[in-house]
């Protein structure tokens, strides 16, 4: 699972996905192409996530084909750690309230959670 994690936020995701997240981005390109931000003003959002399912679906491959985790308690945690990515994204993208370092230290803590409900307690989430 960290391994994924690595995979997806260091290598899969493009730079353009990783500009496409932040807000500031899209103020410049508009302003650079003389067209109204207020048009393009949430596409940030989309771009959050988008990556936040890339990576909730990479962290959970191997749930996916090394446990015998149902397909509820899967979606479950595929909806949960999608929201706390695209969160914890946008606070370090586009808030500037945490750093990359802590940005990776939550991920790490949602990857360790995640094991801890399918391996010991599969149940917690109803």
């Amino acid at each position: 699972m960290g391994l994924c994690h690595i995979i997806d936020d260091f290598c899969l995701q493009p730079i353009s996905l990783s500009n496409l997240k932040c807000k500031s981005w899209w103020v410049k390109e508009c302003k650079k192409n003389h067209i109204s931000f207020e048009e393009y003003k949430s596409d940030y959002i989309s771009a959050l996530i988008m990556h936040a399912i890339s990576w909730s679906i990479m962290v959970l491959l191997p749930v996916m084909f090394l446990t015998d985790t149902s397909d509820w308690l899967l979606i479950k945690l595929f909806l949960i750690n999608t929201a706390i990515h695209a969160f914890v994204d946008d606070l370090k993208a586009n808030r500037y309230k945490i750093n990359l370092w802590t940005d990776q230290i939550i991920h790490l803590i949602q990857i360790l959670v995640t094991f801890y409900i399918i391996v010991f307690n599969p149940t917690l989430l109803g």
